[in-house]
């Protein structure tokens, strides 16, 4: 609790350096960064009484293993990490496609599916993430007139 207090501290420390001229719909820049900043100070002060006053003590128990699972751990890792490097050189699309894959693959395997390595379960995890991704995409590059790494000069891969 006392973490999260920190981080939402930190972020509004950052956030009085960014500019408050009200734009367009009437909030500025410096909105977003204050709300979040707020609410997770909010978030952590709530961590913190529900820690000293014994809130969490009831809850059921979550399930899950006793201990990490690092493999599941690389393979989301791997798919952000990929992600990241990628986008640059491969677009957006592309790029999303493998970081929906790796992170999918990595969440089967930490749920201990057994389909997790097939051929078919890769496939059908490409397709979708090419069905999320390129959408996005559109949506960002041809409505919202936002510039986001493609693939062509097109704007449309």
């Amino acid at each position: 609790g006392l973490g999260v207090v920190l981080v939402g501290l930190a972020m509004a420390f950052g956030a009085i350096g960014i500019s408050s001229e009200v734009g367009y719909g009437g909030v500025g820049p410096n909105f977003l960064p204050w709300l979040c900043a707020v609410v997770l100070a909010v978030c952590g002060a709530w961590l913190i009484w529900e820690a000293r006053t014994g809130g969490f003590r009831e809850a059921a128990d979550p399930g899950g293993h006793p201990k990490a699972d690092i493999g599941p751990f690389v393979w989301v890792s791997a798919g952000l990490l990929v992600n990241a490097a990628l986008i640059g050189t491969v677009g957006f699309i592309i790029s999303c496609t493998i970081c929906y894959v790796l992170a999918v693959q990595g969440l089967r395997r930490a749920s201990r599916q057994p389909q997790a390595g097939s051929i078919g379960t890769w496939a059908k995890d490409v397709v979708t993430g090419v069905l999320i991704s390129a959408p996005v995409f559109w949506a960002f590059t041809q409505f919202l007139a936002i510039n986001l790494p493609g693939l062509t000069d097109t704007g449309w891969l």
